[in-house]
């Protein structure tokens, strides 16, 4: 079968209507491939054999792979369809809560519009990853931007309603968010050029990639440690969100473990390649804990909302949009920078034309 395709897309016959032969040629760009030792290693994954996309393809062929059996398939509908239920939560929301008039619901606001924003910039990427080498560094280069933004949404709602009562108004709660803001700049930093080292230096830039992540995330759940295992007392907030907190931050390790370690495709290589793979795994994890954070915040919010209301000081309007619009331009500028490094500098090209020795063909499976 494979011969015969190879042959039609060649060979135009007299009296024989191209179509067949144009069909031919898009089967062979839509179709999915077995990973071969001539394919670009940036395509590679560890312990994924098939269902690879043609590394050449068109934006229209990566739509309409959303609709076939690719290993890539899974992941973009595991944060495609995530994110039009965070968009239901958020309209949900916004009718019965005040957004714009109560500052109390800003910092609310933000985290909404991030936990709509990273699912989706990553189910862009997984679709339209594979046009080029260079079009899947750009594309997980916003994925990265977009996770970072993510965390930053988090620390508002962390500094506005978890934050423990005796650390209320403290130093750290002042500066929480603007160091929150700067960590989305070492996140996106890291984790873009990570990315630079994946071929001559895989482990390394799956170290810097997995810190790149986990320093935020360490850093936004501090208060949320302290409340959880060392705050005793009547200021500690035992309330119906500590099992909602637990819930996220299990599935938030999860996630994490299942990013790092590869399982179980690492195990039996080739087996996970449509189903079950760590990627897709952690996509399932992250939403779920996305989730829970969410109703925790939800429910951390109307129950400290009469205390919160006397003791705290809240951020004015100009300061919270200030310190969104800084971290979203600091992130699209540092991905311009990456991008612009990856389009002009030679340094890049072990990265976008790096292959195996070996002549093998890519193969349709």
């Amino acid at each position: 079968m494979c011969r015969e395709r190879q042959f039609c897309s060649r060979v135009s016959l007299p009296g024989v209507s191209p179509a067949p032969i144009l069909q031919a040629s898009r089967l062979q760009l839509t179709g999915t491939h077995e990973r071969t030792n001539s394919q670009e290693q940036v395509f590679w994954e560890d312990g994924i054999i098939s269902g690879y996309r043609h590394p050449k393809s068109s934006a229209l062929d990566c739509l309409l792979s959303s609709f076939q059996m690719t290993n890539e398939t899974v992941n973009i509908w595991t944060h495609f369809l995530p994110t039009w239920y965070f968009i239901w939560r958020f309209l949900l929301l916004s009718y019965t809560l005040d957004f714009w008039g109560h500052s109390y619901n800003w910092p609310l606001l933000v985290y909404l519009m991030l936990i709509c924003l990273y699912p989706f910039t990553s189910s862009f990427a997984h679709t339209f990853s594979s046009m080029s080498a260079h079009a899947r560094h750009i594309c997980y280069f916003l994925d990265y931007g977009a996770l970072s933004l993510y965390s930053l949404g988090s620390a508002f709602t962390y500094s506005a309603y978890i934050m423990p009562d005796r650390w209320i108004n403290s130093a750290l709660h002042r500066y929480f968010v603007p160091i929150a803001a700067f960590n989305t700049f070492i996140c996106t930093g890291l984790s873009c050029y990570s990315r630079f080292l994946e071929v001559d230096r895989p482990q390394l830039s799956k170290v810097l990639r997995t810190v790149a992540f986990v320093h935020p995330f360490v850093f936004d759940n501090i208060p949320l440690f302290f409340r959880l295992i060392f705050c005793f007392g009547e200021d500690c907030n035992w309330n119906e969100a500590i099992p909602l907190h637990f819930y996220h931050l299990t599935l938030a390790f999860l996630t994490g473990f299942l990013f790092a370690s590869h399982l179980p495709e690492r195990l039996a290589p080739g087996r996970f390649d449509y189903f079950g793979h760590s990627h897709q795994l952690f996509h399932v994890c992250a939403v779920l804990g996305t989730h829970f954070q969410l109703e925790a915040v939800l429910c951390d919010r109307a129950t400290r909302e009469a205390w919160l209301a006397v003791h705290s000081e809240g951020d004015s309007l100009a300061c919270t949009l200030g310190v969104v619009a800084t971290a979203l331009v600091g992130n699209l500028i540092l991905i311009c920078f990456f991008t612009a490094t990856l389009m002009w500098s030679p340094r890049a090209n072990s990265i976008l034309h790096n292959h195996n020795p070996g002549d093998a063909k890519l193969k349709e499976c």
